[in-house]
């Protein structure tokens, strides 16, 4: 077990937590959320011994071991891949180490024999025998081959190595095991592969995500960080939100309620307060006055944008007619003969281990790049608009916000039109006033959202729009396109926002698509979808979004 006792942290003015007192228990994982800045990734040190707070205590059981996920990709990158992943667990490591010193002395002297004794006890009760088969069992389960084990670190890939040090984290059995974006860079098999993992561990979790499916299905508990504090719910992240709305809106009525009871009362007293027959009711509605006390809810730290894509006409009944796409980038082809036709109401996600192939079907479609062979036809009533994946070259001007948002919004509206539409988009006051060049990557697919709900447009394209938003924005937009009365093209690692918003699927393998019109749960459990894509990958290929 791990707790914590009146933690407090400040950064200048600004407080992070004030007198922090939570109990994280064995059998449970936690899934902590907030909004950008709240202080997640924070308190995780805090709770690591990482960093340390202004006032209070961490306490862990006496023995207990914790394990983190090295957000460090450099760290290691003089060791093997076995050596990372068993350095999860130190104490293991180091007698290890000194074990394999030992025996590889040409000279064994009996001082060596009586510790390489003591030494062999202490491996055998930190189970140091199974350790070379649970770094296996650890690595292959999150897509590290065989081959790449006895490899150093610096010759992997940055996202093999966010797998190695998340195999590092698992590794041993750690009583406290604390995650922060553990997703990150994982594909969907190496995810669905660490939620049954998590949902077998026995000890304690504590993980930051983004990832609304991972959240709901490993999380008992979610631990919100709201107002500087932490507030600990029973179940997982879709029970919270509904519990917290559902809160919210009572708090919000009863604030209500009470506004009205204070004017009906404040309007008698202003009547009937000089009126020598009503004096008495007059003074009595006076101390009622005085007693009723409205509860100022406290400005939460998390906020939802606004977002709503509103088409200026309908579509037709000719949506998206592709036939025989075929396109090659730097001498490789991406996708060949690619051929199928969009409908109206369709919602299409498109999936795949090839993400070149997804962003440069959608390049070619926004007109960004013309196809080596075949063609595509939009239909007569369809106007289209596009978020790219990699979007900095919008930014590059020294424009501020209400100027880069006027280029795109309409030309009888001024700078009162824009700074409002920003404000919904979490842009207020000053925050209007940024010049674009600074802004993080969140704010700019803010500000792409906002250009795109401009447009009016009945037919959206959209490469990796969750990327670098918070849960609160996420949320935000996959209500946004749940409610979008248009045609929908995206692709999205967000396991949630696909099965919420998608009512059709295509997946680019290298033997051609498959297309199927149904959600994206049940096209993952399709026993005909699955064989198919053995048949065209060759089984040399796995689903991915």
């Amino acid at each position: 077990m791990i707790s914590t006792s009146n933690i407090a942290l400040s950064y200048g003015k600004r407080v992070i937590f004030k007198d922090v007192n939570i109990k994280f228990t064995d059998g449970n994982c936690y899934g902590l959320i907030g909004a950008n800045g709240a202080g997640k990734s924070t308190f995780l040190k805090i709770l690591s011994g990482e960093i340390e707070s202004d006032k209070g205590d961490v306490i862990v059981d006496p023995g207990k071991r914790i394990a983190v996920l090295n957000q460090d990709q450099f760290a290691f990158d003089e060791e093997t891949v076995f050596d990372t992943v068993v350095m999860g667990h130190a104490r293991l490591y180091e007698v290890m180490r000194e074990r394999e010193a030992i025996y590889a002395k040409p000279d064994f002297s009996e001082q060596d024999g009586i510790r390489s004794s003591e030494l062999e006890g202490e491996f055998a009760e930190l189970n140091g025998y199974e350790a070379e088969s649970e770094a296996a069992v650890l690595l292959s389960g999150l897509g590290i081959p065989e081959e790449m084990r006895s490899k150093k670190m610096k010759e992997l890939e940055g996202g093999d190595k966010v797998r190695v040090l998340l195999a590092q984290a698992l590794f041993g059995n750690p009583d406290v095991l604390l995650l922060d974006e553990p997703t990150n860079h994982l594909d969907l098999k190496s995810i669905t592969w660490l939620e049954e993992y998590l949902m077998r561990f026995p000890n304690t979790v504590i993980v930051v995500s983004h990832d609304r499916h991972f959240l709901n299905q490993v999380c008992t508990h979610v631990a919100d960080i709201d107002f500087g504090k932490i507030q600990l719910y029973v179940g997982n992240y879709d029970f919270w939100y509904q519990a917290s709305q559902m809160a919210f809106r009572q708090r919000q009525d009863e604030n209500r309620k009470n506004v009205d009871r204070a004017n009906e009362l404040k309007e008698f007293i202003q009547r009937f307060g000089s009126n020598a027959s009503k004096a008495r009711q007059a003074t009595s509605r006076k101390k009622l006055l005085e007693k009723l006390t409205l509860d100022d809810m406290p400005i939460s730290s998390r906020k939802y944008p606004h977002v709503a894509f509103k088409p200026e006409r309908p579509c037709g009944n000719v949506i998206l007619e592709i036939a025989g796409l075929t396109k090659a980038v730097e001498g490789m082809t991406v996708f060949s003969d690619l051929s199928f036709n969009v409908n109206k109401d369709d919602k299409i996600a498109f999936v795949g281990g090839n993400s070149l192939a997804k962003t440069t079907l959608f390049q070619i479609l926004s007109g960004e790049l013309e196809p080596d062979s075949g063609h595509f036809r939009w239909g007569v009533t369809i106007t289209s608009s596009y978020f790219p994946k990699e979007n900095s070259s919008y930014f590059q001007s020294d424009m501020n916000l209400i100027e880069w948002l006027g280029q795109f919004s309409p030309p009888t509206e001024g700078e009162q039109f824009a700074r409002g539409f920003l404000g919904k988009m979490l842009f207020s006051g000053d925050e209007a006033l940024k010049k674009t060049s600074v802004l993080s990557g969140g704010e700019r697919v803010r500000c792409m959202l906002s250009k795109m709900m401009l447009a009016g447009a009945n037919a959206l394209i959209l490469d990796e729009p969750t990327n670098h938003l918070d849960l609160e924005s996420i949320t935000a937009l996959n209500n946004g396109l749940i409610a979008f009365s248009g045609v929908l093209l995206f692709t999205s690692h967000d396991h949630e926002f696909v099965s919420t918003v998608a009512n059709r699927i295509i997946e680019i393998t290298p033997g051609g698509i498959i297309d199927r019109s149904m959600g994206f749960d049940e096209y993952l459990n399709d026993a005909e979808v699955a064989a198919l894509r053995d048949e065209l990958c060759h089984g040399h290929c796995d689903l991915k979004l």
